[in-house]
């Protein structure tokens, strides 16, 4: 198994490591780094609502299916 190098954002977070951050603060890290990709998540899901014209009666019915 080779040598993985570590991506840009584990680089950035071991430089808050460095820091010697309390327990709070990591926790409020975790939460904005989830909020942060709910939104992604959400943007990338009404984009493709968006782009193939779904619409709520069409999610609606997925639900029920």
């Amino acid at each position: 198994m080779g040598v993985k190098k570590l991506s840009e954002l584990q680089l950035e977070l071991l430089k808050v490591y460095a820091f010697n951050p309390t327990n709070e603060d990591l926790l409020e890290i975790k939460t904005m780094l989830a909020q942060y990709f709910a939104n992604k998540l959400i943007g990338n899901v009404q984009k493709s609502i968006d782009e193939k014209n779904i619409t709520d009666e069409d999610l609606e019915n997925w639900l029920n299916e």
